[in-house]
């Protein structure tokens, strides 16, 4: 009995041990654009010999890797490279790494399998997490699942994250309240709050197209995928947290 006893106070106290730390994660707030990546963004300005490599690392689905009109993978019209354009035009001392991680068909639970092998061995400086359209298959509990360990890791490492709502599947009405899409898009954003990482809302610069009554056919290449003008969208956003 008391090897027992003994063995069940070890337990509670390890999961207290847990809950406190994963506490000092918890921030229940929203980041600003402007400051989140305030450490980066001075590593950008410095120049050789005091500057280092920044690495930027892209992890998610077939919109980040590059497929438009599959199978083409259109790289430098991706968003990841158009962002590497635009922080090159803006920061023209950085040496900046640009790492897709990022799997065609891929969904949140296989990308937190690998994210330990595959992304956190890249030292990066900043993660990009977008894997929302393709959620939908595990569903929002797996999928929440999965992110909040990917965010977790990441944070442990003092890595900063930037998380992704999901782009538009044409075969999803964005205009319909709480659609499939909307709800991991709330629930990326409910992480984004509860960690204090950061947010681009795809999702909602897609459905503010919808609403003033143009046509999101425009922005995409085949019913799922983006064109280049939709990843510019995206790239514009990620922006803001660079200006």
């Amino acid at each position: 009995m008391k090897i027992s006893f003994l063995k069940n106070i070890k337990i509670i106290f390890a999961l207290l041990f847990l809950v406190s730390s994963c506490q000092g994660y918890i921030k229940n707030e929203v980041v600003s654009n402007t400051d989140y990546l305030r450490d980066i963004k001075l590593e950008l300005q410095k120049k050789w010999p005091k500057n280092r490599t920044i690495n930027l690392v892209f992890h998610g689905h077939s919109v980040p890797a590059g497929y438009f009109t599959t199978p083409v993978v259109n790289t430098s019209s991706s968003y990841p490279y158009l962002l590497l354009r635009e922080l090159k035009n803006r920061y023209s001392y950085a040496v900046i790494n640009v790492i897709n991680t990022s799997v065609g068909g891929e969904n949140s639970l296989s990308g937190a399998k690998r994210f330990k092998t595959e992304v956190l061995v890249h030292n990066p400086d900043l993660i990009f997490i977008d894997y929302a359209l393709n959620d939908r298959s595990p569903g929002l509990r797996q999928a929440g699942e999965a992110w909040e360990y990917m965010i977790l890791e990441a944070l442990k490492r003092h890595i900063k994250v930037i998380l992704l709502t999901p782009s538009p599947d044409q075969r999803v009405n964005i205009l319909e309240p709480s659609n499939e899409l909307e709800k991991h898009a709330q629930q990326i954003k409910a992480l984004a709050k509860k960690y204090g990482v950061g947010l681009v809302d795809s999702y909602e610069l897609f459905h503010e197209i919808a609403v003033r009554g143009d046509s999101i056919s425009n922005y995409m290449s085949q019913v799922n995928h983006p064109n280049e003008k939709g990843h510019q969208l995206i790239t514009n956003d990620i922006m803001k947290y660079f200006q």
